[in-house]
């Protein structure tokens, strides 16, 4: 009732307008104001639809021309992603991860911690599980902040969003690119399941740096660079941490980019207060769980510094990236059709320098897993071997003495282990790989022995005189110790390493075919013309690295066939595809048979009289070695080569700017080298004795057989060749044995003179020449044999005549009794070959009682009283006067010499101890004071004083 009466006077009023003229108005106005909002809807709406159709005319002209992708683009496009190769050692063994400008590992989402992924969803979209790829609420707010200049700029995009730009388009600000982004993220969504997009922003978003103070990207190389623990593991305020990074993530990331602690980690503290309340708000976590979260100390619980792989293995690391990146390059351009020899040179290097580059491109982002042939143990070793600073020289001119060593497997060119250097931090060329150098005496049984051996122009038991000679250009070559050995062996010349007989052989086979030797064998940077005769004994132009050299070794071990050494045994893809697997091509060089006579020959270095004898007592195992020394000009490079039936060891010793190897500890550069050789070998063995100790010895072909020779000719050996002592007695490859008799000897009469052996004249006394052999000039020039004649072949003659000088010799001198000696002095004239000795013991009646070679000598034991004199007798027979007299005990006197066999009481003199002469009388006058004066000759019918007369006995 109240109410009614409340309402009574609006009624009233009501009623009141209605029936004047103010309601009549009001109907009149309602009805304006009614249409015009009308026509303000009507307005609105088509404002809102020319807006909407300029705003969607506006989005079309940003994105028409952007390509639409396929399925397969957009995911090629979204799992191409940045990450980091893998490298193994043999056997699998994981070495570690290459080095690149981002470290990311991928990590499937099922590997993801729950925290983690709620971390992420509750921060960076609370939506996305909701929304088809935008949420346009968002973008129009994030929108009007852009276009007001708002100082809170909260942003729009959804992670599908962000995984559009960070994997294809760039992070340009532009609304050109966000139309392109929020076409693209619509277009994904449509194509992938919610997991997969998830998936992918997670191994993408970037992190900040961690522990080593590198770049991170992906949430799993996040967990272990910042907190040392797999995603999988991560705890609530370590997911939650590493969650509000990506807002800021270098602003917000702990480690500096030396890997230290900031001195201030408060910000990113805050940050992930801000992830954990998001999570609660969300329903993630409760609030207990969100107190604990905040009660967790970061600081404390931060991941340390880690030994990287360039850290623990610097010469390995970029030794595999540079051999990866030739891999990927070479089929690239494979790929590409371009054939490189057909290229001039600078377009060649052009084109290699493009594809290495983007090669290693791809191997520092692509994640691919890079297996070698490098044993971990064995490699490990031998650098704890180089790390003795007592085995190694003194520094020069700030430059330590360095070395390069390399293991290799025989049969498959599988590279074990190599020394790369000292001190990578100091020098990072790698001394076994790169930084060729001349290889010294090492080349010889590459290049001046084994290409010879192969035509059969040498075998191992062959002379080849170490005698003078010059190279063609006219100057002299000349042996490392200044000195020739004359007639040697090949085998000798080789143990020896007499650079003569190397370049001799070398010399025997024609040019191009000892060039493609080389060039089969791996050595192929040499110039147009090479080799030249120095190259054979290690004058090699632009020099070999120790991997080069070592691996031409090989060769021989691998029956003459070439197989070229390696590293990099395969790579693959990170999803397992095989990208690369190696293939040997063995090349044949030398046959089998060559290669084991060089073995063979080889085995001799390391047996007494060889250059590397010192290295089997320095071993502490036992293996069929055959190897090679070798150091070049001024010992600035000192070499050893060894191969045993499994493996080949090689190693340089020297300065990276050329210097002289000192010697140290008393021992030389080649013997400090086998020292550093031996005990690299033996680190080896000690880590894997089976390898380096094989049970077997090279296994000789068929085809070789042991023969003897007559060491001159290489015929087989004649009779004279036998009682000359040249017969020589080694293998020979059966295609080359001789089968014709020696016949480079003949039967002669000799003297020895000053200046050696001489073929005696006509008229030479026999009493004063021996029966030789001589050679004949067609075998061995003069000039060779003259002076080389070995001290073991006494009866040797070079094919010369004894030359006389044409006058009659003049009387000995300083003729002396000492005791029961008779000594005179030698005469002057070169001619001499011998002396006669007279006695008297009467005065008047000289007897001959001895003849002495001039090459014996000078004296003669007295056997009797008497009175001597001594005469001197040229190679044509001539004899001198006597010399003055000198007496022996007491002479008898008158007539009482007697002749041998006349029945008296006196018995003969005995026989010449020298020659076996008996006493001859002699009438001839007793000499006088002056040795010019009074001195007949004694008996020489027929001569005529040129040397040429009746010999004289």
């Amino acid at each position: 009732m109240k109410n009614k009466e409340s309402n009574q006077p609006r009624k009233s009023f009501i009623n009141s307008l209605r029936s004047s003229n103010i309601a009549k108005g009001f109907r009149i106005t309602y009805k304006v104001l009614w249409n015009l909002s009308l026509l303000f809807i009507v307005f609105a709406i088509m404002a809102v639809f020319f807006v909407g159709g300029a705003g969607a005319g506006f989005f079309a002209s940003l994105v028409k021309d952007e390509k639409i992708l396929s399925y397969d683009e957009m995911k090629k496009d979204i799992y191409d992603y940045e990450e980091i190769s893998e490298v193994y050692f043999a056997n699998d063994e994981f070495l570690g991860e290459l080095p690149s400008e981002l470290e990311r590992r991928e990590v499937d989402i099922d590997q993801v911690s729950d925290y983690l992924i709620h971390a992420v969803i509750a921060t960076e979209d609370e939506y996305f599980f909701e929304h088809e790829g935008i949420v346009p609420k968002a973008l129009m707010r994030a929108t009007f902040q852009e276009l007001s200049n708002s100082s809170v700029q909260t942003g729009g995009s959804t992670l599908t969003q962000q995984l559009i730009k960070n994997q294809i388009l760039t992070s340009e600000v532009s609304f050109d690119r966000k139309a392109k982004e929020i076409l693209l993220a619509m277009r994904l969504e449509n194509f992938f399941e919610k997991e997969d997009i998830l998936e992918a922003y997670l191994n993408v978003v970037p992190f900040g740096r961690n522990a080593n103070g590198r770049s991170i990207a992906g949430v799993q190389a996040a967990a272990q660079g910042i907190f040392g623990v797999d995603v999988k593991d991560l705890s609530l305020p370590q997911a939650a941490y590493i969650a509000g990074l990506p807002q800021s993530p270098f602003g917000y990331t702990p480690f500096s980019n030396g890997g230290e602690v900031k001195e201030s980690i408060q910000p990113s503290i805050n940050r992930m207060k801000t992830v954990l309340t998001r999570m609660k708000e969300s329903g993630y976590i409760t609030e207990q769980e969100y107190e604990d979260a905040l009660e967790y100390d970061i600081l404390s619980n931060l991941a340390t510094p880690t030994p990287t792989i360039i850290e623990e293995y610097p010469y390995l690391t970029y030794e595999v990236e540079r051999r990866a990146t030739e891999i990927i390059a070479r089929q690239m351009i494979e790929a590409a059709e371009i054939d490189l020899a057909e290229l001039s040179d600078e377009e060649r290097l052009e084109v290699l320098s493009k594809y290495r580059q983007d090669a290693r491109r791809d191997i520092r982002r692509k994640g691919y897993q890079i297996y070698t042939t490098i044993d971990k143990a064995i490699y490990d070793a031998m650098q704890e071997v180089v790390k003795d600073n007592s085995l190694f020289g003194p520094e020069k001119q700030g430059e330590p003495e360095e070395v390069g060593s390399i293991l290799i497997e025989n049969k498959t060119g599988a590279i074990l282990s190599f020394v790369g250097g000292r001190d990578f931090k100091r020098e990072n060329l790698n001394h076994a790989t790169q930084g060729p150098r001349p290889n010294g005496s090492t080349m010889k049984p590459l290049l001046a022995y084994a290409p010879a051996l192969e035509i059969g122009a040498v075998q191992p038991g062959f002379i080849i005189p170490d005698t003078p000679m010059n190279y063609r250009n006219g100057s002299p070559l000349r042996n490392f110790d200044n000195s020739h050995k004359g007639i040697m062996t090949a085998r000798e010349a080789l143990q020896q390493s007499r650079n003569i007989p190397a370049v001799k052989s070398f010399n025997k086979v024609p040019h191009e075919q000892t060039r493609d030797a080389l060039l089969k064998m791996g050595i192929r940077n040499i110039k147009s013309d090479e080799p030249y005769e120095a190259t054979s004994i290690g004058g090699l132009t632009y020099g070999t690295t120790v991997e080069m050299n070592t691996s031409a070794y090989t060769t021989f071990v691998n029956d003459g066939n070439y197989i070229e050494s390696y590293m990099i045994e395969k790579i693959t893809s990170k999803s397992g595809d095989l990208i690369f697997e190696h293939q040997s091509e063995p090349v044949e060089v030398f046959s089998p048979q060559t290669s084991y006579l060089i073995l063979d020959m080889l085995r001799d270095v390391l047996k007494p009289g060889g250059t590397a004898t010192s290295v089997p007592r320095l071993l502490k195992f036992s293996a069929d070695w055959a190897g090679k020394t070798g150091t070049t000009n001024d010992y600035h490079d000192s070499w050893f080569v060894a191969s045993n039936p499994n493996v080949t060891l090689g190693i340089w010793l020297g300065y990276d700017t050329p210097k002289r190897v000192e010697r140290v500890g008393g021992l030389g550069p080649g013997p400090r080298t086998q020292r550093i050789w031996a005990r690299l070998a033996n680190a080896a063995y000690d880590s894997k004795p089976e390898i380096m100790a094989p049970g077997h010895r090279f296994e000789m072909p068929d085809g070789i057989v042991r023969q003897s020779v007559c060491g001159i000719s290489g015929l087989l050996p004649s009779d004279l060749c036998r009682e000359a002592g040249l017969v020589r007695t080694d293998l020979f490859n059966v295609k080359y044995l001789p089968t014709k008799v020696d016949d480079s000897l003949q039967r002669t009469r000799f003297v020895t003179m000053k200046g050696g052996k001489y073929r005696a004249l006509d008229s030479t006394p026999d009493e004063f020449a021996d029966s030789g052999v001589m050679i004949k000039e067609s075998y061995l020039s003069i000039n060779e044999m003259s002076n080389f004649i070995p001290e073991e072949w006494k009866n040797i003659v070079p094919d010369r005549y004894a030359q006389e000088n044409g006058k009659t010799p003049n009387p000995v001198t300083s003729v002396a009794v000492n005791g029961t000696t008779l000594s005179w002095g030698a005469h002057t004239e070169s001619d001499i070959v011998g002396y006669r000795v007279y006695r008297t013991v009467d005065g008047s009646s000289y007897s001959r009682v001895a003849s002495i070679k001039s090459s014996g000598s000078l004296s003669y034991q007295v056997s009797g009283n008497g009175s001597y004199y001594v005469t001197a007798v040229d190679v044509a027979g001539n004899e001198s006067g006597p010399s003055q007299n000198v007496s022996y005990g007491e002479m008898s006197g008158g007539n009482d010499h007697k002749v041998p066999g006349d029945g008296n009481e006196d018995q003969p003199d005995e026989l010449d101890p020298v020659l076996d002469i008996p006493d001859e009388p002699i009438n001839t006058p007793p000499a006088t004071d002056s040795p010019n004066e009074g001195n007949p000759k004694p008996p020489a019918e027929g001569n005529n004083g040129n040397g040429r007369g009746n010999r004289q006995n």
